[in-house]
């Protein structure tokens, strides 16, 4: 009875583990399959900064000039309205 009692035992920890095994190899190829989109999606905005970069370098020169275009309209509407207010 005894011999009986051990075999079962050691047939419960055998399906234990198996068990335990198998779970653990879901969590790592849900980790892994999970990693594996991220990466395809960072090629992909890596790819699209780069195309938005290509378009807004031309604009660097661009800025200077509406920063002082900005500044010189905003001392005329200054000048304007002292001129209308009497100030």
């Amino acid at each position: 009875m005894t011999a009986v009692g051990a075999l079962a035992g050691w047939r419960i920890g055998l399906l234990l583990g198996i068990i335990v095994i198998a779970i653990a190899a879901v969590i790592v190829i849900t980790v892994v399959s999970l990693a594996l989109r991220i990466a395809k999606q960072a090629r992909t905005a890596v790819g699209g900064v780069d195309v938005v970069r290509a378009q807004t370098e031309t604009l660097d020169g661009g800025v200077g000039r509406i920063n002082d275009s900005g500044v010189r309209i905003l001392h005329s509407a200054r000048a304007l309205r002292k001129v209308a207010v009497g100030k």
